[in-house]
């Protein structure tokens, strides 16, 4: 096992390195760059023509390589990300990337964990409970509310949520992680209950979709599981059905469920930058949207590489997992 995860490390290196190229020339494949936004700032207060403004425009320019070709301004940005962990600084906020995204990333893996530990709570009971109980009023309510999950957007339940809290709750603070006498002061105690009672809106909001999903998903396994012939002999022993469904049914219908972990990852990650703008959240989301539409190469570019560190990390834990709970599969 030690042997594969260093191959999977070692694989992981030129994977990320074609992605960081992708996402590199697909940042910049719109018409302009990141200095046309700057231009049309000037020209909305009427500067654009003085010498003071085009000249700062060439100095933003040569500072950032613009003047260079894009695979001359790629090997630079690559190059100080191996070499001096320097993911560039920001246009639009200028400043550096890693100081920008780094309480943001902070707080957006642990909405993103948080979200896929409450996913897995809640919908392997329910898809266990559907399969054991097919047809029956209980699964046809949950498979119901499944497909309501399945259908809602992200953005449209958290207004909902947000209106509920306001107008029959009457809560004076929606939306963000904290309450606005908490925002920019240092971490204690009641700063981690504050955080408390505003995260579960962003979790129930992020997860209820892959909730959704993921019960469908361990019903119809887990259905598939115990028509087999194992459970019927274990039940011929005279085992309590409880421990045939859980040891010898459950844990071969979760491995596809383990699979999925590697994907669920970028898919959290992907809807904690909607849910964190119509929300207010402070993580990485609303600025990686405002990178893309100023076409901040290096912040979005930055965003996207931890992104799919994220997918592959997530892959190889899965991996792992699967290794450990199912002692068939192996990979040496």
């Amino acid at each position: 096992m030690t042997n594969y995860i260093i191959r999977r490390l070692l694989h992981m290196i030129p994977t990320l390195i074609l992605i960081s190229m992708v996402s590199f020339v697909v940042i910049q494949a719109p018409p302009g760059d990141m200095l046309t936004s700057r231009l049309a700032e000037l020209a909305e207060q009427g500067e654009l023509g003085s010498e003071s403004a085009m000249a700062q425009i060439e100095t933003l320019r040569e500072r950032y390589g613009l003047n260079d070709p894009i695979y001359v301004q790629y090997i630079h940005w690559i190059w100080k990300i191996v070499s001096k962990g320097d993911f560039g600084q920001s246009f639009t906020y200028e400043m550096d990337v890693m100081e920008l995204l780094g309480e943001r990333l902070g707080l957006t893996l642990t909405l993103t964990l948080s979200t896929l530990i409450f996913t897995w709570i809640i919908a392997i009971p329910i898809g266990i409970y559907s399969a054991t109980r097919q047809y029956s009023i209980g699964d046809y309510g949950f498979t119901f509310l499944g497909f309501i999950g399945l259908a809602t957007p992200n953005f449209l339940l958290a207004l909902v949520i947000m209106f509920i809290q306001v107008a029959v709750f009457e809560a004076e603070s929606v939306g963000g992680l904290l309450s606005p006498e908490y925002i920019g002061a240092a971490w204690s105690w009641a700063k981690f209950v504050d955080l408390l009672k505003h995260i579960w809106v962003p979790i129930i909001v992020i997860g209820t979709g892959s909730t959704a999903g993921i019960i469908r998903i361990m019903r119809g396994n887990l259905l598939d599981i115990l028509g087999q012939q194992h459970i019927q002999t274990g039940r011929a022993k005279g085992l309590k059905e409880g421990k045939v469904i859980v040891k010898y049914g459950v844990r071969i219908a979760i491995n596809p469920l383990v699979s999925r972990l590697g994907l669920e990852l970028p898919s959290l990650l992907s809807g904690a930058v909607v849910t964190g703008i119509v929300l207010g959240l402070p993580t990485a989301g609303p600025i990686f949207l405002t990178a893309l539409t100023s076409q901040d190469m290096y912040l979005a570019g930055a965003f996207l590489l931890l992104s799919a560190t994220f997918l592959l990390m997530g892959n190889l834990l899965a991996d792992i997992l699967l290794a450990w709970l199912d002692p068939r599969i192996r990979y040496e």
